[in-house]
């Protein structure tokens, strides 16, 4: 997916050096790092959300993937928002003044998606949750990474209640990058895996602040 995308950006002609403001967020944190190893010296600014350099969970590999490719159809909708959205972001009035809470909003876009079976079929999602387990970057790679990229370039924001992608991920993700070394972490308390949405506002200045930062930079 990441030559994919890199086949996209060069067929719109986004070839210069320290032109990409990449930002990627769960999976598309995964494929960001794989982008930027690629073509680091066109990374201008690299934002890893909800991500992990490889998945580390307690129940083996198969139990994981099975537990992530239930999630998709027959777990009820309850258990999808717990794992993905904070309880107190679910409960509270929509943001958009559209549904009654968050968490309705939530569920009336998941049951619309299910509805769409050509555009979200099991299979793409059982191919989705393999490629996700399959994530491997070695501290080593994430060193490479950060060494190409410059490690003022980029950031790592994560939520203490993902329960999709835990912290720990986050930390581990930051720490290999270089985090003591100039790699800025953003550790979200009491926000869930989607923080985009459960933050809408502090993340857009988060990542607004970044790209001014890393224009001016050489």
């Amino acid at each position: 997916m990441a030559k994919d995308t890199l086949e996209l950006i060069d067929f719109i002609g986004w070839t210069s050096l320290r032109q990409l403001h990449i930002v990627g967020v769960s999976m598309g944190g995964m494929i960001a790092q794989e982008l930027a190893l690629m073509i680091p010296d066109r990374v201008a600014s690299l934002s890893l959300v909800s991500t992990a350099a490889r998945l580390v969970n307690t129940v083996g590999y198969w139990q994981n993937l099975r537990n992530r490719i239930n999630m998709s159809r027959d777990v009820q909708l309850v258990d999808l928002k717990a794992r993905t959205f904070s309880q107190s972001w679910l409960e509270a009035p929509d943001d958009y003044e559209d549904f009654p809470t968050n968490g309705d909003r939530v569920a009336a876009i998941e049951l619309e998606k299910r509805q769409d079976v050509e555009g979200f079929t099991r299979k793409g999602f059982i191919c989705q949750a393999i490629a996700a387990g399959w994530h491997h970057k070695s501290p080593e790679q994430l060193k490479e990474l950060a060494d190409k990229v410059g490690r003022q370039r980029i950031q790592v924001l994560h939520g203490t209640l993902d329960n999709m992608i835990t912290v720990p991920h986050g930390d581990t993700l930051a720490r290999e990058l270089g985090g003591e070394e100039g790699v800025t972490k953003i550790i979200v308390e009491g926000r869930g895996h989607v923080l985009h949405l459960e933050e809408d506002k502090l993340y857009r200045v988060v990542l607004q602040k970044m790209v001014e930062k890393t224009e001016k930079l050489e």
